[in-house]
């Protein structure tokens, strides 16, 4: 699917629109999150829910607590079936950082998890999300579909960040969940997948297919389970130089018993641009190293991650971050400019007023004549 930079634009900063699209639990409100679940087996016939969110430090209000900042946050978690709640649970957690410039981060920075023991079944699971020190708040849900896990089932893969397979059911957890299932493109990222087999009546081996939005196979291995046991975890790495940019589906398995998962390989985990045509357009005014970008321009695919990655640490004001402030002061200019500047017709952002604004920022002085005036002038 060929996007538009108009649609890339609309995209850049709404996060939740893109992931709700991708059938993530998102939310655009007062404390914007990510969200996803994953489902293992538990003791007994029980299902073990674990749901992971993903926050930006940014979002949250953050106060001066002795020699750090401190923002505290609640998560109420709500599984609903019909009209009753067959299980809740509220949570209060603190973040602590070091210095002021941790609290405006814009990148991923803040994982919450917990796990639930459920039954199978339907339900609609509810989150909300409060800022205890603005009383902002965030909402969302969505219809869920809780599976049981039989003899010889699979899990669907899971993307994480850290994972430890399990040697027992009773364990609550396997690591620590990727909610966004994103990786940087170019940046030695690597895409985690972990996935359990239960009670396996023997060895078996499993094909691993990875398919970009074009329907076209990137990445092919296969999985192997040694069987006789209640349950086998294994984690499997995809590099993200490999995959191309955009969406990918993740197939372990074939047939009807097959388990499918999404993930999305952008330039950055903090907006979302997926294709190099539209990225390189939009960067048309950026003030830096124009020479690394012509040959981002000209380049073949398989280098383009490569210089991508030089690109991007040649023009980073602040390496031990990991976003480029640069890049991100870049983007939120062209969002406003192209928002700000559309009555001239086409794409506000690319009017010469559009130029000066992304170039040089905000002005420090406006003069507009009346709006009665025969003519109209602004300096």
């Amino acid at each position: 699917m060929t996007t538009t930079t108009e649609q890339t634009l609309t995209e850049l900063f709404n996060l939740s629109a893109v992931y709700q699209r991708l059938g993530r639990l998102a939310s655009s409100g007062s404390v914007p999150f990510v969200g996803n679940l994953a489902y293992f087996a538990g003791p007994g016939d029980s299902t073990i829910s674990q749901v992971g969110l993903s926050f930006e430090n940014r979002s949250f209000s953050f106060q001066r607590d002795g020699p750090s900042f401190a923002a505290h946050y609640r998560v109420a978690v709500e599984f609903h079936q019909g009209a009753g709640t067959a299980l809740q649970s509220t949570r209060d957690e603190v973040i602590r950082v070091n210095t002021f410039q941790e609290t405006q981060r814009g990148d991923e920075s803040v994982i919450f998890q917990q796990g639930f023991r459920v039954a199978p079944g339907s339900y609609t699971v509810t989150v909300t999300v409060r800022d205890l020190g603005s009383n902002g708040v965030s909402r969302a849900e969505r219809p869920i579909e809780v599976p049981a896990f039989a003899a010889g089932a699979l899990t669907s893969p899971v993307m994480v960040y850290t994972a430890t397979p399990r040697s027992s059911l009773a364990d609550t957890g396997a690591g620590l969940l990727n909610p966004r299932a994103t990786v940087a493109h170019g940046g030695g990222d690597t895409l985690l997948v972990y996935m359990e087999a239960y009670r396996l009546s023997g060895p078996a081996t499993l094909p691993i297919e990875v398919r970009d939005d074009r329907d076209s196979v990137v990445f092919h291995s296969e999985v192997g389970f040694s069987g006789g046991k209640s349950v086998e975890g294994r984690l499997i790495k995809l590099g993200s130089d490999a995959p191309p940019l955009g969406e990918l589906t993740i197939t372990v398995g074939t047939g009807p018993t097959a388990q499918k998962a999404s993930a999305l390989v952008s330039f950055s985990r903090g907006w979302v641009v997926t294709s190099y045509d539209n990225l390189l357009s939009l960067l048309r005014f950026f003030p830096y190293r124009p020479e690394l970008l012509s040959a981002l321009r000209g380049a073949k695919p398989a280098d383009r991650p490569r210089l991508w990655r030089q690109f991007w640490t040649a023009t980073d004001p602040n390496p031990e971050t990991p976003e480029n402030e640069a890049l991100d002061v870049y983007f939120t200019r062209l969002a406003i400019a192209n928002d700000r500047f559309r009555d001239e017709g086409g794409e506000g952002w690319r009017t010469d007023r559009g130029e000066v604004y992304i170039t040089l920022g905000e002005p420090d002085q406006v003069y507009e004549t009346a709006p009665a005036t025969d003519r109209r002038y602004i300096q």
